[in-house]
């Protein structure tokens, strides 16, 4: 090929390269400012705020102590199968792997749920609590009610699902 060629094929591949990208459109300063200043602050008083909290440290005081009792259940029951394990078959074998997956597995639920209701908390003390991360307007109260570590509205809880 010669150098001709070469620079030809440079310049159109530059060229399908600029075409392929598409420009986002600008988003003007003050719109991006007037949009952070707007955020809705949840409009709680002191005793709201005390009775969310009260709620959510009992929620997190139940949640630890089932995860707790699950771990030392997948403990004691591994010590278990490590001494019934001689003579097992691979059926057998096997049943055991998938009952220490499944208390594995529901451990982990609850520690999921843990860390929900942990930065719910944190939350709270940032003064975020009830305000939707997505669309950052405030999370009705039957929801809050029905899922106190809500982080989303119903409108952008249903969106992310669909996805």
């Amino acid at each position: 090929m010669t150098s001709t060629k070469k620079t030809a094929t440079k310049k159109s591949t530059a060229k399908s390269a600029a075409a392929g990208k598409k420009k986002e459109p600008a988003v003007p300063a003050a719109a991006t400012a007037t949009a952070t200043a707007e955020k809705p602050a949840a409009v709680r008083s002191d005793a709201e705020i005390g009775e969310i909290r009260e709620a959510l440290d009992e929620r997190l005081r139940e949640l630890r102590e089932e995860y707790e009792g699950a771990i030392v259940g997948i403990s004691e029951a591994q010590r278990e199968r490590l001494a019934d394990s001689a003579g097992d078959d691979q059926v057998d074998s096997g049943s055991k792997t998938v009952e220490r997956e499944q208390e594995i597995s529901l451990a982990n639920s609850v520690r999921e749920r843990m860390i929900q209701v942990e930065r719910a908390l944190e939350r709270l003390d940032d003064g975020d609590y009830g305000i939707c991360e997505k669309c950052g307007t405030a999370i009705p109260a039957a929801r809050l009610a029905a899922f106190p570590s809500a982080t989303l509205c119903v409108n952008c809880k249903q969106l992310e699902e669909r996805r």
